[in-house]
């Protein structure tokens, strides 16, 4: 199960390198973000299939969108300087919430 949660935060972090150079590649039109991006995703999407083998669909999705939201907007409010309203900062603490409480008591992860 350790090993699962291992591949998920590898495709999360793959997830987020990606998302953060799509902004980069002004439409595809730069080489190397569009690279970066490009492959990034289909490093994600491989770690991201390898939990789904035993866990199911809904809960990794879950946790890899989420996670993946948390992580990208931080990255836009410190690197890209964009403004976070108070309903903003309220959705992502919901979130977070939701893939704690997802992974410290949903019996669901067990298959």
């Amino acid at each position: 199960m350790l090993l699962n949660y291992i591949y998920l935060l590898v495709a999360i972090m793959f997830e987020v390198v990606a998302t953060t150079a799509l902004k980069e590649t002004q439409g595809f039109t730069r080489l190397v973000p569009s690279l970066v991006t490009v492959v990034g995703y289909a490093c994600a999407f491989f770690f991201l299939a390898l939990p789904l083998r035993t866990m199911p669909v809904g809960i990794v999705y879950a946790i890899w969108s989420g996670a993946g939201i948390i992580f990208i907007t931080t990255i836009g409010w410190v690197w890209f300087r964009q403004m976070l309203d108070l309903p903003a900062l309220a959705g992502m603490a919901l979130i977070l919430t939701g893939v704690v409480i997802i992974n410290l008591f949903s019996k669901t992860l067990v298959h």
